[in-house]
């Protein structure tokens, strides 16, 4: 009953301008339904499967299935039976988020993604947004906030996720979506600026407000109290006394989170035989104190802390050790090659740095959710 009576961070209609609620608006992440295909760490190959793709769906009717060339679901027969021909769009090679810790390449081309959610208005033409990402309703994970600034996949926590931005983008006069007349609209609520103004002054900013979310997301006590309110609805919260404290530690979470890849590295014990940067499947021991990045290189003494931080199931450590790795789609036979990301950014140490990064990330998080202050429910 108490959580039923705090602020919903979702509008009960989406845009919808005088919402009492934190955002006017939210979104899932996008369901592509042919995932090997539409995310690849290398853009070129991402490039060429989609070319591929695109060539059998225009040349094949519906009734033919070869799961090596193309994935039929409900949107592609639709599309074929009206007589729609797909073309390649290279405007919509884009980075985005495929799980926490994991930017890769995405193909955002409208034909190919299944659903696109609202991410077309919140990511339009290469715009910059940011987005708290929460487990969607009925999610069986522990519920996490993750904030990231790309385009982020609909199982981005495993279930599905819900996002709130801090912007959209509308249309303006004559324009188009993807033209450059688009108008930026506040994510966060004049309801909400308004009721935070009168307790906390003038100066307070609608992103004064989107950092507090992100903080007060965070709480222990919140997380722990309603665990299971957090399963079955959406976050609901409440202005507190501590706004300015929580504000603050969220601008701090965000730019941890948001600028993960580039921290500095943990403080851990090397064996390094030869300076081979690539990766196959990455290792760890069981006691989670040892990582054997491949034959030449080994991490030890990783404080058992670096775990402790969880994110979606997994600590930023583990889902690395999880999505850097060789793998081959089954019935595709597309090979996605986490070493192709470092050589086309021209980083041979990115993984390698991305992992003693991650560890810093987590550490840091630790630090800064054990000093929030405590909040009144």
């Amino acid at each position: 009953d108490e959580f039923d009576n705090f602020i919903p961070l979702a509008p009960d209609k989406k845009f919808d301008g005088k919402a009492q609620s934190f955002f006017v608006t939210y979104s899932n992440g996008v369901q592509t339904a042919r995932d090997a295909w539409c995310y690849n760490f290398s853009r070129s190959e991402l490039e060429k499967n989609i070319r591929m793709t695109i060539d059998f769906y225009n040349s094949h009717d519906a009734t033919d299935i070869d799961p090596t060339k193309f994935v039929w679901n409900s949107s592609s027969v639709q599309n074929k039976n009206r007589g729609r021909e797909y073309s390649f769009n290279a405007t919509q090679l884009v980075e985005g988020v495929y799980r926490p810790f994991c930017k890769t390449n995405l193909y955002f081309g409208e034909d190919l993604i299944h659903r696109r959610a609202q991410m077309d208005l919140l990511f339009p033409n290469g715009k910059e947004n940011l987005l708290i990402c929460v487990n969607a309703i009925g999610n069986r994970r522990e519920f996490c906030p993750f904030m990231t600034n790309r385009i982020p996949d609909s199982a981005l926590s495993i279930d599905l996720v819900q996002c709130f931005a801090l912007y959209y983008y509308e249309r303006g006069a004559q324009g188009n979506l993807f033209g450059e007349n688009l108008e930026r609209r506040d994510g966060i609520s004049e309801f909400i600026l308004q009721r935070a103004q009168l307790l906390y002054g003038v100066d307070v900013t609608k992103e004064d407000i989107f950092y507090y979310v992100y903080g007060f997301l965070h709480l222990p006590a919140y997380r722990e109290k309603f665990s299971a309110e957090l399963k079955k609805s959406l976050p609901r919260i409440i202005l507190s006394d501590k706004f300015w404290e929580l504000s603050k530690a969220g601008r701090q979470l965000a730019a941890l989170h948001l600028n993960y890849e580039s921290q500095p590295p943990a403080q851990v014990d090397f064996e390094i035989c030869a300076e081979d940067f690539r990766v196959n499947k990455i290792r760890l021991s069981k006691d989670r104190t040892t990582l054997i990045y491949n034959d030449f290189i080994t991490i030890k003494n990783i404080p058992p802390r670096a775990f402790d931080y969880v994110v979606n199931g997994r600590s930023p450590l583990e889902w690395i050790i999880d999505r850097y790795q060789v793998k081959k789609d089954t019935a595709s036979g597309i090979v996605n090659n986490p070493n192709a990301w470092a050589i086309e950014h021209d980083n041979p140490r990115y993984i390698l740095d991305l992992i003693l990064s991650s560890i810093t990330v987590s550490l840091k998080t630790l630090d800064i959710v054990e000093n929030l202050p405590d909040v009144e429910f």
